[in-house]
């Protein structure tokens, strides 16, 4: 028998408000710009940055640190933060336990705490991004919305993506290396490409970097090769939204000999390797990394007469202080670095130092120029070439891979030559000239020297950077959530209860009434829905089942949100739902493709296309998402159930409601427990809240399990709720057992 819907106090209601958005002409002033860069991987403070101490902690992080000190000495600009991750680790420095660093006078640095306290590699982020999003809201909400979210590589670019849609903020993206990339360079060799997938998690990277180039109104590239050869990989490749802005170099370091050099102590280093040491110096920098390509060159140095003859080899290749300390990948490229030497017997030729400081690298740039050497990068891929930047402001004359930046800079600065770095024979002769060439090698020298210091200095990339996010704002409508005038209601319940309908809290009638009354005797809990149905569809059966009247209700795959018995709309959701929905277009697309049938018009609304999909004729998942972005169209594809999908606006989804919600009603997450059973709840599950995910579960949620603050209960339906509300203890003093999962 249905029991009659069951009333609740007024009270507990969310009021929402009236609200307005202000269109035309934006009111940030230039001197108010507010800019925040996320880079999250790596090990990042103001002074000393370990540059080369591992993988993930190279020119990214020496790129982000420059950039924001530069753009801070702008008027235009009041304030950059660097939000990074905050690491607590007995075998890394304290400084990068600190919450917060001053970089300049005003530029900081802001670190986040989410995943694992201890250092991680920039692979093993990817289950705690959505935690990174939550917590920097909760930044955002104490220090003020920034004006520009500027994203740094794969996972900092899907994670200020999210940040952007979210809070209708403009965005700005940078690749730095990008997945497909690496892979198509990867899969060159011997490698099993299952092997490359588990160590590198292209499929997640690419999905993130794609994310980011769909949200982005401006992508900031380093050289036209990136944007011709690389962004053009990319489903969302938009060439109208990429902008070269070659990087800049601190020149105040890295300057050429002068009367007054005196011979620096890193030579005494250097000497104790070396039988020759006053010969001229073949120097390269780079951390221990596949894609730099250090092998190559030993070989290219080992089997060439010449050029032990004319010069020694000096390898820069980070710092380490026990080699079985470093990362497995690390140690094996410096072992198969020391294995070709003692192939070759270069002992007395070749330079391997185990540490150096920050202040040693302009002078091993400026000793190699000093006896006439030459630097090489004879890496995979380099989209960057600070170290080609850094030795040609020194006079130092360069031989580059022939790829991303390199081809850029000596175009510009003519200083040097480029190689296939797979071509043994190139790279030996490329050598061989510079060395051999005196005349050649003073005007290479004289050219790097002019050149660095006319094209890439940081005062002519951030001016070029400014003022292509002024023409951004311009354009860019304020986000709705950046006023605060108008005071909010907040309601008197402490913490919510959200849960999926269908499947959810369906199925098990006597774990729903035990759940009905335990929403009606606590008082102090809001109750909210979230679901795929219609609005009125799903109050239909919210009353035939006799449930309370939900305080919130997230309807149409997370794109209606009202509140209260009066069903009120979300007017500042509503205003910005609808950003670039073009639903006729979709449905020209998708109609067409095999095993697509369109649901019945009961289950479409005006933000919501559905389909029931035969998907042993339909395309994959990836290749719907592939065809939308070819054609163009910026939407989110879920599917349900392996035979439900939906079609919904970029800014729409649980996980986007779920946030708007906490943002602007101001509940802490770990207030809040969410459920749901299917792949259409797998947004609102992540992130700092309470998921609980019901036994009865589809395949789609699996790939949540072993997620922090996501329960698997054994109980399925409303039962498997239950189990959850007291896993969490949720009706008391909440704790969170599962709160971080190594």
């Amino acid at each position: 028998m249905v029991q009659n819907k069951t009333s609740r106090s007024p009270r507990k209601q969310l009021e929402p408000i009236s609200e307005t958005v202000t269109s035309g002409t934006p009111i940030i002033q230039p001197e108010d710009l507010k800019v925040t860069l996320i880079s999250l991987h790596g090990l990042i403070r103001a002074q000393n940055p370990e540059l080369g101490r591992d993988s993930d902690t190279g020119g990214q992080v020496k790129y982000v640190l420059e950039l924001a000190r530069e753009l801070a000495a702008h008027t235009h600009v009041r304030e950059v933060e660097i939000l990074t991750r905050q690491i607590i680790d007995p075998k890394i420095d304290d400084d990068y336990a600190q919450v917060e660093e001053p970089i300049s006078e005003n530029a900081k640095i802001v670190r986040i705490p989410f995943g694992p306290k201890r250092y991680l590699r920039k692979e093993a982020l990817w289950p705690y991004l959505e935690l990174f999003v939550d917590q920097t809201l909760q930044h955002f909400k104490r220090t003020g919305l920034p004006d520009i979210i500027h994203g740094h590589y794969a996972d900092a670019g899907a994670a200020g993506a999210q940040l952007a849609r979210l809070l209708h903020i403009p965005y700005v993206f940078t690749g730095h290396s990008l997945g497909r990339v690496k892979r198509q360079r990867l899969s060159l060799g011997k490698t099993d490409p299952a092997a490359l997938e588990k160590k590198y998690k292209f499929t997640t990277r690419i999905e993130a970097e794609e994310l980011a180039l769909e949200t982005a109104s401006m992508v900031v590239t380093s050289t036209s090769q990136e944007v011709q050869q690389q962004y053009e990989l990319y489903d969302h490749y938009q060439p109208s939204r990429m902008e070269v802005i070659p990087p800049g170099v601190d020149l105040t370091s890295f300057s050429p000999v002068d009367k007054d050099w005196q011979t620096p102590l890193i030579a005494d280093n250097l000497a104790q390797f070396l039988r020759n040491p006053d010969k001229p110096m073949i120097l390269t920098m780079a951390r221990p990394d596949e894609r730099k390509n250090l092998e190559m060159l030993v070989r290219v140095y080992g089997e060439s007469e010449q050029l032990q003859e004319l010069a020694n080899l000096v390898m820069v290749m980070g710092t380490r202080e026990d080699l079985r300390e470093l990362p497995k990948a690390q140690q094996s490229i410096i072992n198969n670095v020391l294995h070709l030497i003692d192939r070759y017997d270069l002992y007395g030729k070749v330079a391997y130092p185990k540490s150096h400081q920050p202040n040693d690298v302009p002078e091993l740039y400026r000793l190699a120029a000093m006896a006439k050497g030459v630097f090489i990068n004879p890496a995979l891929t380099e989209p960057f070439g600070l170290t080609l930047l850094e030795a040609g402001a020194t006079g130092l004359p360069i031989v580059a891979t022939n790829d991303g930046g390199p081809r850029d800079i000596i175009a510009n600065c003519q200083n040097g030559l480029l190689v296939d770095p797979m071509d043994q024979t190139a790279i030996e002769h490329a050598l061989l000239r510079v060395l051999t060439e005196p005349e050649e090698w003073t005007i290479w020298s004289q050219n790097g020297i002019k050149g660095t210091r006319e094209h890439y200095s940081w005062n002519n990339h951030a001016n070029r950077y400014l003022r292509d996010l002024h023409d951004i704002l311009e354009h860019s409508p304020v986000p709705v959530l950046k006023d605060k005038s108008t005071p909010r209601r907040l309601p008197e319940f402490d913490r919510l209860i959200i849960t999926d309908l269908d499947n959810t809290l369906t199925g098990d009638p006597e774990a729903l009434q035990e759940f009905i009354e335990l929403i009606r005797k606590n008082e102090h809990i809001g109750f909210g829905i979230a679901t795929g149905r219609r609005l009125d569809s799903a109050m239909e059966l919210i009353n035939e089942l006799g449930l309370p009247q939900p305080d919130l209700i997230d309807t149409d795959a997370g794109t209606q949100l009202h509140y209260g018995e009066n069903l009120m709309p979300d007017n500042s959701w509503r205003k910005s739902i609808g950003y670039a929905w073009k639903p006729e277009e979709i449905r020209n697309v998708l109609d067409e493709l095999p095993g697509f049938f369109p649901q019945e018009e009961d289950h479409q609304s005006e933000f919501k296309i559905s389909y029931e999909v035969d998907t042993s004729l339909s395309p994959s998942l990836s290749s719907i998402k592939k065809t939308l972005r070819e054609a163009g169209l910026r939407a989110k594809v879920i599917m349900s159930l392996g035979m439900y999908l939906d079609v919904i606006p970029v800014r729409g989804g649980s996980d986007f409601t779920m946030r708007h919600v906490l943002w602007k009603w101001g509940f802490a997450p770990e207030h809040v427990l969410v459920s749901g059973d299917s792949g259409n709840d797998a947004g609102m599950l992540l992130g700092r809240s309470l998921g609980v995910v019901v036994g009865n579960h589809s395949e789609e949620l699996e790939r949540l399990r072993n997620r922090p603050r996501i329960y698997f209960a054994k109980a399925s339906h409303a039962a498997g709720i239950l189990e959850g509300i007291k896993y969490y203890n949720f009706l008391d003093k909440i704790t969170i057992p599962n709160d971080r999962i190594e």
